[in-house]
């Protein structure tokens, strides 16, 4: 009977999975202002999913756009195309054919966490929990709340103990709930500081001096989707009455210009900024955390993907944030740390003007509450795979990100 009842959820599990077979992922490159019409007509004729920009209201001219086309709609959108004098290509030929290729081989103990590979939220959670009671002198860990779906969430603070609070740093992954890569740096993270603390002088410094509070999964619940439902899953998974459509952009929805520029209201959107400033349970547990710790807190640095850029404050406005020469200083230094591992190109810069605006970020709202060095990294690549990155660069993406987020995080230190 345990039997059936284990082969029936596992069944159950399977037919969730959404398909994606035969659906592409289309790279179109606008040059005039019909061809910016044209893409957002498509956006109104059919469900295109925007991988960049994240909406039709942030296509611009000659900013390349990636959209994800439904198989029933791939024909029409070949014609029209072709009718147009818009350049395009095709990045991904089968999305279903890529998503299954991102997750490489499981034949190699499937059931543990792994560094250079994607872990589900199960992973992860017992991952915590087993490297906080193995480096206790290091880690503790504490809950700063519940998500909409009762998980709950878990910051690891990494430091040497001292018994007295010291400056830190905030550091969070995985906001938008398929940028997988993004989760897993901040494994990697975890893992560096208590690998290379006694060894390497600058963790070893760092560490002493300041603490490093990690929130390896933001959006817990809407990862869990990606996961078991959803690949391509965006938002958190917040019900609202009087619509049927799921969850917020967390990154829409904090208190910054909030549901002003590159936001929707609409609560179908990918964008939606939420029915108020933190309604996002999700949300308002970390602003409420830096909130109370914004005395000790220094530096706020969140990990998106994907796009290779370092931005900063800020995003809700094109106006240039206070610190900003101080800000881009240090934000080309860092990308030229980054770049030196592997040659990765990055572009540093505010956000508003380096990509496109979009009010209600995380990095927007720490910069106002004062927390001065408040950084956005968008991680691997530039849409050659997109949100499906390869396990293969894991590695190498947590490699070079390390030495910049390392190389912040020592600047931060010097200015105390």
């Amino acid at each position: 009977m345990k039997v059936l009842l284990l082969l029936g959820l596992v069944a159950v599990a399977l037919a969730e999975l959404t398909s994606f077979e035969g659906e592409k992922v289309f790279r179109l490159k606008p040059t005039t202002d019909e061809h910016v019409t044209l893409i957002k007509d498509l956006a109104l004729s059919m469900e295109v999913d925007f991988w960049s920009p994240e909406s039709a209201e942030q296509v611009t001219i000659d900013i390349d756009v990636d959209i994800h086309i439904p198989a029933s709609h791939t024909s029409m959108v070949y014609t029209i195309l072709n009718q147009s004098d818009m350049e395009h290509e095709i990045l991904i030929e089968d999305l279903q054919a890529q998503i299954e290729a991102q997750v490489e081989s499981r034949t190699v103990t499937p059931r543990s966490h792994s560094y250079t590979k994607y872990n589900s939220w199960d992973k992860i959670q017992a991952w915590m929990s087993s490297v906080s009671a193995a480096n206790s002198d290091l880690i503790s860990r504490q809950v700063i709340g519940k998500t909409y779906e009762g998980r709950p969430m878990n910051v690891l603070q990494i430091g040497k103990k001292t018994g007295s609070p010291k400056p830190a740093i905030f550091l969070d992954c995985g906001i938008h709930a398929r940028e997988w890569i993004s989760t897993a740096f901040c494994q990697w993270f975890v893992n560096e500081a208590v690998t290379t603390y006694g060894s390497d002088s600058q963790m070893t410094s760092l560490l002493n001096q300041m603490d490093v509070y990690v929130l390896p999964v933001f959006n817990i619940d809407g990862y869990d989707y990606t996961w078991k439902s959803n690949r391509m899953w965006r938002k958190t998974r917040s019900s609202k009455s009087g619509t049927s459509c799921r969850g917020a952009d967390p990154n829409r929805n904090f208190n910054a210009g909030w549901c002003t520029l590159g936001t929707s209201s609409n609560p179908c959107s990918d964008i939606y900024c939420g029915s108020k400033p933190e309604s996002e349970i999700e949300v308002k547990n970390v602003a409420d955390f830096i909130r109370k710790n914004k005395s000790i807190i220094k530096a706020y640095i969140t990990v998106h993907s994907y796009s290779q850029l370092l931005l900063f404050p800020y995003s809700y406005s094109y106006q240039l944030a206070a610190d900003h020469a101080e800000l881009m200083h240090l934000a080309e230094a860092a990308t030229s740390a980054l770049t030196s591992l592997y040659g990765t190109q990055y572009t540093p810069g505010p956000g508003a003007t380096t990509i496109y605006p979009a009010a209600g970020g995380s990095d927007d709202w720490a910069y106002d509450l004062g927390v001065k060095y408040s950084y956005t990294f968008e991680l691997r690549d530039t849409g050659r795979y997109g949100f499906l990155l390869p396990e293969s660069q894991i590695k190498p993406t947590c490699e070079e990100t390390m030495l910049a987020v390392k190389y912040i995080a020592t600047y931060v230190q010097k200015t105390l």
